[in-house]
């Protein structure tokens, strides 16, 4: 199959795959995610020479929602370093949901077992350096528009508050965390750091947000790279 090489060419597949994306439903775990448009689709390639093709409804904001644990993981590698970091959450899979409590009750000390589950995103988080919830919040969307190359990118404050106002199966993993000393500040802090991280918004056409991830996941990989080759002690 040949690549695509122009947006007409993009913009016909997208309209081709609208029919499909009807047989799905929008997300509605948090209640204002659940009034996103179900007819909006789009697409955006990024080549590594900088050129990008996009199609479809490209000016429509999103949220990075669980795309952000991606991003606070770098942040906090690059403040703290891997040791410190993954001390304090594990680099192995867990065969369960990404929500789940199950394997926090059967492991001691009881740290999750990878950043990307809800439980080792709530750890990272608490690693974000600062004195406020606004402070740490900032230096996150500061690194974000850093990597993206975007200052307009903000966060999406009503998205946020539905997600904290019926985040109750995350408090309870904050509060088990914290129960076990593996998290110390207070829950309702954490967790309202923690909505506001997974409601940042690009502004401009989603090309600035494949370059995030792009520039992010040479981040982790480079980070990888560093952890492999940190002899043991």
């Amino acid at each position: 199959m040949m690549p695509c090489q122009t947006s007409g060419e993009l913009e016909q597949l997208v309209e081709e795959a609208r029919k499909y994306s009807k047989q799905g439903k929008v997300a509605d775990y948090i209640p204002e995610l659940g009034k996103v448009n179900p007819d909006e689709l789009s697409i955006a390639i990024h080549y590594p020479d900088g050129r990008c093709l996009s199609a479809g409804d490209i000016d429509t904001k999103i949220t990075l929602q669980s795309i952000s644990k991606v991003v606070s993981l770098a942040l906090v590698l690059m403040e703290q370093g891997s040791r410190y970091v993954f001390e304090r959450v594990g680099m192995e899979p867990t065969g369960d949901p990404f929500n789940s409590i199950a394997k926090l009750e059967i492991m001691a000390p009881a740290k999750p077992l990878n950043p990307m589950i809800n439980a080792g995103a709530l750890v990272v988080t608490h690693m974000i350096k600062g004195e406020s919830v606004e402070g740490r919040f900032n230096r996150l969307l500061s690194f974000i528009q850093e990597l993206a190359d975007d200052p307009s990118i903000g966060y999406s404050e009503k998205i946020a508050r539905s997600e904290l106002e019926t985040a109750d199966l995350n408090r309870s993993l904050g509060y088990f965390l914290k129960q076990h000393q593996i998290i110390t500040e207070n829950v309702e802090t954490l967790l309202d750091l923690y909505t506001k991280a997974d409601q940042k918004e690009p502004c401009i056409k989603q090309r600035r947000h494949e370059m995030l991830l792009n520039q992010t996941i040479d981040d982790q990989s480079n980070s990888q790279q560093d952890i492999n080759q940190t002899p043991e002690n």
